[in-house]
């Protein structure tokens, strides 16, 4: 199934009606350039979403560092952007792939089936010479009716119990360093999740486009299609590329762990692994 589009494909729809274009590009070093970028020049017809201010919830003692959002306020967004349930959206970020990668996630979540990531970003988007604008779109206020799909979200109970028993494949999508404990820029602890095999899900990507389906699934040839999956990353955003080359891969059985390791380590209960 595809879930990315390409720039060409773009340029023939950006005019279309039934076509919403999302900014979703965010710089966690700097919150507030992703929006500041975005009132300087995007996408023609692009509205904006911000990482922590719309794609994410409260900050608690648990639940990750970027939890999700709630889901009524966020749908009441969707509808002032103008998107509806049948709207075909498309979503992009600098070229990284990841924060644009989570808007697709979250609107498949709501219920939403028409969503696809723009490949390359807007990095592509500018090298390709392609137009810009810093005029702000407004669109007639439209209907979403929220089905929430729960088989795409791991619960922190269900991460928990496949630890115990091993049931499910748990994949690490951080850089190796960070998986085997070598290093940790962000989160209190090093480490990993029991059991979890590592996949970056940089290696997902070569120069900030999506590898073609057939390169992904040799990433995935050690797996089985039919083996339930949980992917997760720090914080429950750069696993979603990793969420993303599965599915396109044909795995059927995947599920998002939104809290990550995060999340898993505000239990002071839970062991870590490190090292190989």
């Amino acid at each position: 199934m595809e879930f990315v589009k390409d720039h060409e494909w773009l340029l023939k729809h950006v005019k279309d009606e039934d076509v919403r274009i999302v900014d979703c590009r965010f710089y966690l070093a700097d919150p507030k350039k992703g929006k500041n970028h975005y009132l300087q020049s995007h996408l023609p017809g692009a509205v904006y979403f911000d990482l922590e201010q719309d794609l994410s919830g409260t900050v608690g003692n648990h639940g990750g560092r970027h939890p999700l959002p709630d889901a009524a306020v966020l749908v009441e967004k969707l509808k002032e952007a103008g998107i509806s349930n049948d709207t075909t959206v498309i979503a992009y970020d600098d070229g990284e792939g990841a924060f644009a990668a989570r808007f697709w996630w979250i609107l498949q979540y709501l219920g939403h089936d028409h969503v696809f990531v723009l490949d390359g970003g807007f990095k592509n988007w500018i090298e390709s010479h392609l137009p810009v604008t810093k005029e702000i779109p407004n669109f007639k206020r439209a209907e979403f009716r929220l089905n929430l799909r729960s088989d795409l979200l791991a619960t922190y109970e269900e991460v928990k119990e496949a630890v115990a028993s091993q049931n499910k494949i748990l994949i690490d999508s951080r850089e190796a360093k960070r998986y085997l404990g070598l290093e940790e820029p962000i989160d209190k602890k090093a480490g990993r999740i029991p059991g979890a095999i590592n996949k970056p899900w940089m290696e997902g990507l070569r120069r900030g486009n999506y590898l073609q389906i057939p390169e992904q699934i040799q990433r995935f040839s050690d797996l089985n299609t039919n083996q339930p999956i949980i992917v997760y990353c720090g914080s429950g955003v750069t696993a979603v590329p990793n969420y993303l080359a599965l599915k396109e891969a044909g795995f059927k059985n995947v599920k998002l762990y939104v809290g990550s390791f995060s999340d898993w380590i505000s239990y002071e209960e839970n062991k870590i692994e490190t090292s190989c």
